[in-house]
């Protein structure tokens, strides 16, 4: 392709497996300068499109896309198609679009930088106001949420993938948190992408022996970098236990690659929406003159399963539900392996505890307000009693607890998770007793006293 203005060399930054906010909006911190734009004519359109073209020509993954790319923009560029564009934040926009049309790739990306942004790349890091790794911290690394489910299953809430050598010891202890559940689950639902090494050391965690994960090939330098399971790790592995990952569509990059691996590798159930469909490996290029920053893909994710990745395509749920039935369904689907593969009875009962408490809250039972009164009355030290159409539970002087039907007469306290209500009815069909349901298998009860 010929030059059609004056080209410049970028600054170069390389990240890896970025995640898609990034793609399409400043830092946190250069949100304030958002409205911040430069005038651009048809000569400077010209300097963006040969600086930007030659360095997808260079380092882009695929060069016979690269040329599609180039071809594409230049000749828009010479039927006058952007001169209705004036700055270099609606051009950059513009020619994201353009460039994604043809590659269908979204890890490309360019946007305007300000002066003061573009300053900031300039600056050595070592110099640069503030601290992006405390702001890290602040965010505790991505590490969201950690939590014992009912039924011992773990959840980890993860909403990046943080790079292991400053969020090693955050991701150890949260593995070690999960280390004596029965079942994981891995939110994803919320994470953008991050980095590989923190996918290695997670699955570190989950397979006993080293395990190949996945592979980057480079093009310009021709090479291939696999990524393996650690050696060792810190604390117990959980080889054994079942694994559910929860995706969306903003799953991607990063985050779909620690799906896919575990997906093929047959270590996880991946539960939700099909992800974004981005496995290409970036680095962020940089013309301080132009104000423009341009991510490029460089390399390939190879799975050493499939020989391919998830490019374009996300990857599928084995289950495939709307991503805010997700953590339901993997909990339901978690509860009812464990319940499945044990023959332990006091084990069976305490996880059809769980599975019963979850299916009720999900089947939303109602019964009519005029058939509720039967079940109000004095039954010994307890009291049943209705208001504005709920039942309320009460024990002397304890905390009194909403009734939520569960179906045959059968009733779940709303904020007290081990103790249930069982009303029993006499031939004639009237309420006569109240059976206290306890999570260990203990029962007692009372005769309705009015």
């Amino acid at each position: 392709m010929g030059r059609i203005g004056k080209r410049l060399k970028p600054v170069v930054v390389i990240t890896l497996l970025c995640s898609l906010a990034a793609l399409v909006a400043p830092s946190a911190q250069a949100q304030p300068r958002q409205m911040e734009d430069r005038t651009i004519d048809a000569s400077i359109q010209a300097e963006i499109i040969d600086s930007v073209t030659e360095a997808y020509r260079d380092v882009y993954i695929f060069a016979d896309v690269a040329a599609k790319m180039e071809k594409y923009v230049r000749e828009k560029y010479r039927k006058g198609e952007y001169k209705k564009l004036t700055t270099v934040r609606e051009f950059t926009q513009q020619l994201t679009s353009d460039f994604q049309e043809i590659s269908k790739d979204r890890h490309i990306g360019l946007r305007f930088m300000s002066d003061s942004e573009a300053q900031m790349m300039l600056t050595p890091p070592t110099e640069r106001p503030g601290d992006p790794l405390a702001d890290a911290r602040r965010r505790n690394f991505g590490f969201q949420k950690l939590e014992i489910l009912p039924g011992n299953i773990g959840y980890l809430d993860l909403r990046g993938f943080a790079d292991a050598r400053e969020a090693g010891p955050t991701a150890v202890a949260a593995m070690n948190f999960l280390a004596n559940a029965d079942a994981v689950i891995f939110d994803l639902r919320q994470n953008g992408g991050g980095s590989p090494t923190m996918i290695q050391l997670i699955c570190s965690y989950l397979f006993a022996e080293p395990t190949h994960l996945n592979s980057f090939y480079i093009r310009q330098t021709d090479e291939t970098e696999q990524f393996w399971t650690q050696a060792m790790v810190q604390g117990p592995r959980m080889t054994d236990v079942p694994v559910y990952v929860l995706t969306s569509d903003y799953t991607f990059s990063a985050a779909e690659e620690f799906t896919y691996n575990l997906k093929n590798l047959k270590r996880a159930t991946i539960v939700g929406d099909t992800t974004g469909g981005g496995a290409h490996p970036v680095d962020t290029h940089f013309w301080p003159n132009l104000n423009v920053m341009a991510r490029v893909p460089y390399g390939r994710a190879i799975n050493p399963i499939t020989g391919t990745n998830w490019e374009g395509t996300g990857v599928t749920p084995d289950i495939v539900v709307p991503a805010d039935a997700a953590l339901d369904r993997a909990q339901l689907e978690a509860l009812k392996g464990l319940r499945d593969s044990t023959d332990d009875q006091d084990r069976k009962y305490a996880l059809d505890w769980a599975i019963t408490g979850l299916e009720v809250r999900l089947s939303d039972i109602t019964i009519d307000p005029e058939k509720l009164g039967a079940f109000v009355g004095h039954y010994g030290p307890r009291t049943v009693t209705l208001e504005d159409g709920e039942l309320y539970y009460q024990r002397e002087d304890r905390p009194r607890y909403r009734l939520i039907p569960a179906g045959n007469d059968l009733f779940l306290l709303d904020g007290l998770d081990y103790f249930r209500i069982q009303f029993e009815r006499g031939m004639d069909g009237t309420v006569t007793h109240l059976t206290g349901l306890y999570d260990n298998g203990q029962i007692d009860g009372n005769d309705r006293d009015s």
